[in-house]
Formats: C-alpha cells, sequence, structure tokens
C-alpha cells in the first residue's frame, strides 16, 4: 500500500501533552484548504488529543498509525 501524500510535517516528538496539538493547530492555519499536515509524536496522550481535536475544529483525521511509542497522523484541513 503506497502511502498517502501530505504537504507539511510537524516533528512534535518529545513533547507533552498540550503542545503537539497547539503546534498542530498552528501549523495548520498557515495550510491552504485540502492540504495534508503529517505530524509525528510520542507523547501517550496525543492518541486521544489528535482525533479529539480534529473532531472539535474541523479538520479531517485521514489516517492515525502507532509504531511502538512513536504515532503518525495525517490531518487535512478543511
Amino acid at each position: 500500500m503506497k502511502d498517502m501524500e501530505f504537504d507539511d510535517t510537524l516533528d512534535a516528538t518529545g513533547l507533552l501533552c498540550p503542545l503537539p496539538v497547539l503546534k498542530a493547530r498552528k501549523r495548520l492555519q498557515g495550510l491552504q484548504s485540502g492540504a495534508v499536515l503529517r505530524v509525528l509524536a510520542d507523547d501517550p496522550a496525543a492518541i486521544i488529543d489528535m482525533p479529539h481535536f480534529c473532531t472539535e475544529a474541523g479538520y479531517t483525521l485521514v489516517s492515525q498509525s502507532e509504531n511502538g511509542a512513536a504515532q503518525t497522523y495525517l490531518i487535512r484541513k478543511s
């Protein structure tokens, strides 16, 4: 399966709640509608926070994956 393309990457590894979500919000504000942001995180709370953030902010969580402690989120700006 081919990886989905993305327009920008936010490396939020090493950051704890609420910083991954806050930084994602700021980065998404600078992107055009339809753009996809890839967020890399390792905060255990991000597993709950990222989907909730997308729902509340009106963004689409395209995919969410985990590889050990590392997490990858693809978020499409509406």
